[in-house]
């Protein structure tokens, strides 16, 4: 029988545990925290969006797309969809996103956790100081900790990442909170900068605090000078520092690695993605004939939310009460083309804390298609440590198990 032994009890890591017990080996998770599976509780919103049927390699920044199909085509949303079910899970389809079908990440939770009692997988929390050298002489390693010491057959690190961890843990001098980026380096491998994605990004301009709060269907497009990078549609939260919400989450890692290299960004916002250029010139040519003489304000009323409008009145040096006259329709046009295409800077994206997920980690590259170490036979990587991030939608999680399954089956001895 052999003996594995999976670092993180996160969903990869318990996912790993579960597929090699089945196989019948003998598996320890080790957890940092005082319980596995605590971010499964915050995922999508708590309702735990745990897959997606349209399952696209597009949805993933990956640096290895052929290796990343063949790791779906072994373990895919059909594969997640029947685990659970095995489970006694019930799934509930919202336009192919995947949900538990009580709408309760507490379920999802609770379920993992039971499956890995009745597997008989022995779950050690709140271990620390984790060490793990090759045996001399023979397969197989030494692990440390403040456990003790045990030796393993395999040892998968499914660590995650400092997504969701607090600033001070991640530059905490001891390193209790992310060895796993340490046991990248030490078994040879390259750390791919890791960097927050799915996050908010925070922006120049000084007239946020008088919008926050407000949330509004919109187009963005993310800027690099006039080449643009990515282009998103969905809610858009403006916050009183910058701009929030799906569509800003699914190109953040790309800003948060062009702004670290200190390109320079912006984002264009549509407030109204629905209308044409053309359209929108014919609607408010139409206006001004019909509501030449009133006020600013009752011009614009009623196609953006108030906040918004205000705001563009005022940083265009016009007040709700003055009068539109043939000299003021200049005026009327800016702030029109600025409903269209607004531009806001970003200059940082919020911290790791903040981040649903990080970019960066183990270069997958350096792993093969078992996610096997293609330096060190036995070490296995799984989850969020490795260099593959998805977009919003449940991506990240089917990854997750995935790549959990993957390495629980093969360092259990099992070959496909």
């Amino acid at each position: 029988m052999k003996k594995i032994l999976i670092i993180g009890g996160g969903a990869s890591g318990v996912m790993a545990a579960i597929t090699a017990a089945k196989n019948g080996a003998d598996v320890t998770i080790y957890e940092r925290n005082d319980r596995i599976l605590k971010k499964i509780l915050v995922t999508g919103n708590g309702k735990c969006n745990l897959s997606n049927r349209n399952l696209t390699l597009s949805a993933y920044h990956v640096k290895d797309q052929e290796k990343l199909r063949r790791c779906f085509e072994r373990f895919n949303t059909e594969d997640t969809i029947l685990f659970f079910k095995s489970c006694g899970l019930l799934l509930k389809d919202k336009n192919g996103y995947l949900y538990p079908a009580c709408e309760q990440a507490s379920v999802v939770s609770d379920i993992l956790r039971l499956s890995l009692e009745q597997m008989k997988v022995r779950v050690i929390t709140q271990v620390f100081d984790i060490k793990v050298s090759k045996l001399k002489d023979k397969e197989g390693f030494i692990v440390t900790s403040t456990m003790g010491k045990d030796c393993f057959d395999a040892v998968i690190f499914a660590c995650g990442s400092f997504a969701g961890i607090h600033a001070k843990e991640k530059e905490s001098k001891d390193k209790k909170y992310h060895a796993g980026y340490d046991f990248i380096k030490k078994f040879g491998h390259t750390l791919i900068p890791v960097r927050p994605s799915l996050v908010q990004i925070r922006c120049k301009e000084p007239f946020f605090p008088a919008i926050a709060g407000v949330r509004c269907d919109a187009a963005l497009s993310l800027m690099e000078e006039k080449e643009c990078l990515m282009t998103e549609r969905g809610e858009l939260q403006l916050t009183d520092y910058g701009i929030s919400g799906i569509p800003v989450f699914q190109f953040s890692g790309i800003a948060a690695q062009k702004l670290e290299e200190g390109k320079k960004l912006s984002v264009m916002i549509d407030f109204l993605p629905d209308y044409l250029e053309d359209e929108w010139e014919d609607f408010i040519n139409t206006r001004l004939l019909i509501k030449q003489g009133e006020t600013f304000e009752s011009f614009f009323l009623g196609i953006l939310h108030k906040k918004i409008t205000a705001m563009l009145l005022k940083i265009n040096g016009v007040k709700p009460q003055d009068v539109i006259t043939e000299n003021q329709k200049e005026n009327v046009l800016k702030i029109a083309s600025f409903m269209k295409r607004f531009k806001v800077t970003p200059y940082a994206v919020n911290s790791f804390e903040h981040a649903q997920v990080c970019s960066g980690g183990v270069d997958f590259r350096e792993l093969d298609d078992n996610l096997q170490s293609t330096f060190s036979k036995n070490v296995y990587f799984c989850g969020e440590i490795v260099d593959v991030d998805g977009k919003c939608g449940g991506y990240n999680l089917q990854w997750a198990w995935t790549s959990g399954y993957l390495a629980g089956n093969h360092a259990s001895g099992k070959c496909e």
